[in-house]
């Protein structure tokens, strides 16, 4: 792990912040020294403010730095340790977000020796495909005090985490060590990249060749980061966690309900020869192998159907589905944070051996070991805003592209770490990728 970068501390009061030290009895007979008010205000008549005869002056716990302005003598109500406990939820659920919540939350309550039932992967980083001029970076550069972790959620059955599986979630948290400020950014399955091996194709394909270790070489090469760690869950871990906590309310629209219950029947159903796109065809049957979400609106959802309703990408595309996951993944840190903790049990023996990861057991807990201190910051989806273009590249389908990957790595820098045009220019390898992206995709531009 990286140091923190010591110069983007807050500093906090100084020494000029002293203690008052109380004032014991009667206060003195005869005139006082007067200080002067702060900001060139009027002192108020001398016997304002002064406490009667007999009284003791409130003791006052200390003055604000020298040339700041004198607080309004206005105190906040105090929270009430609901309204505390409220708080300290909330910081925790917003960092935990999207995937990663089902990790981190159940280290958390359940305990860390369930952290040894998860799948440990280790890679050598020079199969990470760092670009040189990051590698060279890292010390001195902007990335310097970021903590970067890519996180996939597959399509896993028989506990498949490894390969032959795509992602449906692909994500990047980087987390700033020195302000303790997570960000996230989901990295569009369909986006056309360089999968590592210079094909170009769907970006969800990269796992499928090689594992979580092409995945991660796949965002370092095309986003010049410096990412060696990573956590993947398969949704068999999803479905069950959900269900553990007995389901979660959704709001289905009517558009979402068929593709919902296809996705239910792919998950359980058993294969049937193919369809008419040539795709494997399943069977499964209904009150029996899955429940059928039969009416629109709110309703309880259990796990097979939330999980189902994650992966729709048929109403509104990938940038649907990303949404649909944020909201269910959403649900289930909200519910499992209000549970009690010997109640996650369940939870935990459904989750972890559908978890792998690059982390060691110290690692997570160093992690945890300053949630308390972590922001949320912004998210955002890769390719940015107005920055890409979408269409059917022939035999490789529908695809998102990059206008310009260059542009969109320039606008990903600035996102996570504030990098202006000094600070980083994308490497050779970027700019070679993105060359690449637009002649081979100029042909079916509109």
């Amino acid at each position: 792990m990286e140091d923190s970068r010591s110069n983007n501390r807050t500093p906090g009061a100084t020494g000029q912040n002293r203690t008052r030290k109380p004032v014991q009895g009667k206060p003195a007979q005869g005139n006082r020294p007067r200080k002067a008010a702060p900001n060139g205000a009027k002192r108020p008549a001398s016997a304002a403010g002064r406490p009667p005869q007999g009284k003791k002056r409130p003791v006052q716990k200390g003055r604000p730095p020298q040339g700041a302005k004198r607080p309004v003598n206005k105190e906040k109500a105090p929270l009430t340790p609901q309204q505390l406990q409220r708080k300290k939820r909330n910081k925790i659920l917003l960092f935990v977000a999207e995937i990663f919540v089902l990790l981190m939350l159940l280290v958390v309550f359940w305990g860390v020796n369930q952290v040894r039932k998860i799948n440990i992967v280790k890679f050598d980083d020079a199969e990470l495909e760092i670009n040189k001029e990051i590698q060279e970076s890292m010390e001195t550069g902007v990335m310097k005090g970021y903590r970067n972790i890519a996180i996939f959620g597959v399509d896993s059955r028989e506990k498949q985490l490894d390969k032959a599986t795509r992602t449906d979630v692909i994500m990047i948290a980087s987390i700033n060590q020195d302000t303790g400020e997570v960000k996230l950014v989901s990295l569009y399955r369909d986006t056309f990249l360089n999968l590592s091996t210079d094909t170009y194709n769907k970006a969800n394909l990269a796992y499928a060749y090689g594992g979580p270790k092409q995945a991660i070489a796949m965002l370092n090469m095309n986003l010049d980061m410096n990412i060696t760690d990573f956590v993947t869950i398969g949704f068999e871990g999803v479905i069950n966690a959900i269900d553990s906590i007995g389901g979660v309310e959704i709001n289905v629209t009517e558009a979402e309900i068929i593709h919902l219950n296809n996705f239910q029947i792919s998950m359980v159903g058993k294969q049937d020869g193919v369809n008419a796109a040539g795709e494997p065809n399943y069977v499964a049957e209904a009150g029996v192998d899955y429940k059928p979400v039969t009416k629109a609106g709110p309703q309880l959802l259990n796990g097979l159907q939330a999980t189902a309703y994650m992966r729709i990408r048929q109403v509104g595309n990938d940038f649907g589905r990303t949404q649909r996951q944020r909201t269910v993944i959403e649900k289930v840190a909200k519910k499992a944070l209000t549970m009690d903790p010997s109640k996650l049990s369940g939870i935990a023996e459904a989750v972890f051996p559908q978890v792998a990861t690059s982390l060691e057991l110290s690692e997570i807990l160093e992690l945890l070991g300053g949630i308390a201190n972590y922001s949320f910051g912004e998210t955002s989806g890769f390719p940015f805003d107005g920055e890409f273009w979408t269409g059917k590249l022939g035999k490789k389908g529908s695809c998102i592209v990059p206008t310009t990957l260059e542009e969109n790595v320039v606008l990903l820098h600035q996102f996570f770490f504030g990098a202006t045009e000094e600070d980083y220019k994308p490497s050779e390898t970027v700019k070679n990728c993105s060359q690449k992206i637009q002649s081979e995709t100029a042909a079916y531009t509109k």
